[in-house]
């Protein structure tokens, strides 16, 4: 019964394997025919997608403009170049290229074609400012005047007072609103051009916005209180009880401190029922993006934004936000198609290598293993198959796409994996050469193989986490294919080479030692007996050299030092011992 609970363990990992493989696929299909994109194609695909270099994709130039009409700085455009790039390579897989042109461009070329949400990623300010809510009403599509017919909307006079007749105590006072406010708010027009920059001192009337573009509401918004310089992180997620799509927001000690201010005061205007001054608008870029009422003191610095999200919109803004706003303000000065850097005969260059080297580690691996370079082919398969299905699950979850140069870190991966499995092969070997059984040498060779792969596979992976950070973004892709094969190859080895084994030692050509199956004992010139006797080559190979002359020197070659010295002290013993009886006789 013991000597079948191995193989019974090995059967059910391989049969976790499988289910893994099937919920990979899985998740995969429901992004190709349940999921779609904003375009309305699906948000998924059975293909991985390519880079810039392979595959073209979109370029749109970006000229800066600043307030007095001057050359932006050079430091404004590099800062504005560093936080595009965040926004739009936020995974940082996306191989996007981002460079300045001229004194006031900026060139972005991203894979594919640009969406919705990437332009917004690329174009916005993202400039997020907290303010209390004044006075609110529903916005109109035209102005009624006294005729009661539509009318223009009128400007308000210039003699209208404008200056609030009590100081405002703080943020949410009325006393903001001035007459001259007022006659403003009620000529404003939402489907106007809004105000990106507002003043920050000062009070703001801005609308807010469905997602088909509607205005939903009007507000009159008190002088901004923060602004979005407080945020340490910003994520996308769903609302438990809603379920809504919501934006959660970390803010550092002066944002968590000054917030929580904010929160009490108006939560005191919420119990006072000071209706809509227990509001609070988030305002980017001169719109209303949420005005939540707010029903508690937050004093976490952990508040959230809710509004009219799709997952898209929420990701976008949690991107924006957490990379900042720019420094400047950009018009798009034209977007285009651009063809691929490379093209797809380098891509399939790139694939021909890989099957040459493939090729040439299935021709070692059978001339040197025999039968077990079986293993080692099925290994590398179920490793590509599962590679495959999650790099195209990756472009639809992270938006990765597959350059050149990630198509070397495949190809490196395919001489990295063979090595795990010689490693372990090696050391099966050595056990059959100290007189263990095959089963034997399998378990102990497994324990002895894994920590040496466990090791120079951390050192794999650290080395691609470094050339990832430190590395440039062309370089980013090779780093991350590496690492991400590096983790796959852990997994096959644990998953399916040593439960694979495990099943090959219980069957007649394996378990039996055939001389093709790599497992032969005697093939590998065994320097240890049944007896547990120490012999030498020699002296192991007497008896049967007629019948197995390559035995010697096998054994020779495949000897440790520490058997080499071993065989040769016990060698020298025995001569000294039949010394010592011919001296006596």
């Amino acid at each position: 019964m013991a000597s079948t609970s191995p193989t019974r363990h090995a059967w059910r990992v391989l049969l976790g394997l499988l289910v893994v493989t099937a919920v990979l696929f899985g998740i995969n299909a429901l992004g190709v025919y349940v999921f779609k994109a904003d375009n309305d194609k699906p948000a998924s695909s059975w293909t991985p997608e390519l880079a810039l270099d392979l595959q073209g994709g979109t370029q749109i130039i970006l000229q800066a403009a600043t307030p007095d009409g001057a050359a932006p700085s050079a430091d404004q455009l590099t800062q504005a170049v560093s936080i595009i790039r965040q926004r739009v390579d936020a995974s940082g897989v996306s191989e996007a290229d981002i460079t300045t042109e001229g004194g006031r461009n900026i060139v972005v070329q991203i894979p594919g074609a640009a969406s919705k949400a990437d332009r917004a990623r690329i174009t916005a300010s993202a400039k997020l400012e907290f303010r209390a809510v004044l006075y609110t009403d529903a916005p109109v599509n035209s102005f009624v005047g006294e005729d009661g017919k539509s009318t223009p909307y009128p400007t308000p006079a210039a003699t209208l007072e404008a200056t609030p007749t009590a100081k405002p105590t703080n943020a949410s006072d009325p006393a903001y609103i001035t007459p001259k406010l007022q006659a403003q708010f009620q000529a404003f027009d939402c489907n106007a051009e809004q105000e990106s920059n507002p003043p920050e001192d000062q009070p703001l009337i801005a609308c807010e916005f469905d997602n088909q573009g509607n205005a939903q509401a009007k507000y009159i918004l008190g002088p901004m209180e923060l602004d979005g310089t407080v945020i340490n992180d910003a994520t996308a997620g769903r609302e438990q009880q809603s379920g809504q799509w919501t934006v959660n927001l970390s803010m550092n000690a002066k944002g968590t401190k000054v917030f929580g201010e904010i929160s009490q005061r108006l939560n005191a205007n919420r119990i006072a029922n000071l209706s809509p001054r227990d509001q609070f608008a988030f305002v980017l870029d001169g719109k209303v993006i949420s005005a939540p009422v707010m029903q508690a003191a937050i004093l976490n610095g952990k508040p959230s934004i809710s509004g009219n999200f799709t997952q898209e919109s929420a990701k976008t803004l949690a991107d924006q936000l957490k990379y900042g706003a720019l420094p400047l303000s950009f018009t798009v000065q034209s977007s285009d198609t651009v063809s691929a850097t490379l093209g797809s005969q380098q891509l399939q260059y790139g694939l021909i290598a890989g099957l040459i080297g493939l090729g040439l580690v299935a021709v070692y691996s059978l001339l040197s293993y025999r039968a077990l370079g079986w293993v080692i082919m099925a290994s590398i398969a179920v490793m590509g198959v599962l590679t495959y299905i999650i790099i195209a699950i990756l472009a639809w979850r992270m938006g990765f796409r597959l350059s050149l140069a990630g198509v070397a870190g495949l190809i490196v991966s395919i001489g990295f994996t063979a090595d795990s499995f010689i490693v372990y092969f090696e050391r099966i070997r050595d056990e059959l050469r100290d007189g263990r059984s095959i089963t034997g040498s399998i378990e102990y060779g497994w324990e002895r193989a894994k920590r040496t792969i466990y090791i120079a596979k951390s050192v794999n992976i650290l080395a691609a986490v470094v050339l990832f950070i430190l590395a440039d973004a062309t370089v980013k892709g090779f780093a991350f294919t590496l690492g991400l094969t590096t983790l796959i190859d852990v997994f096959i080895f644990v998953i399916f080479t040593h439960p694979v084994m495990q099943i090959l030692a219980r069957t007649r050509f394996f378990g039996g030692g055939h001389r093709l199956s790599g497992l032969n004992a005697e093939s590998l010139g065994a320097v240890r007996g049944a007896e547990i006797e120490y012999r030498t080559a020699e002296t192991a190979s007497k008896g049967r050299a007629a019948r197995n002359k390559g035995a010697r020197g096998e054994a020779e070659r495949r000897q440790t030092i520490a058997e080499r010295k071993r065989a040769e002290a016990l060698t020298a013993m025995g001569s000294k011992d039949a010394g010592k009886d011919s001296d006596a006789s």
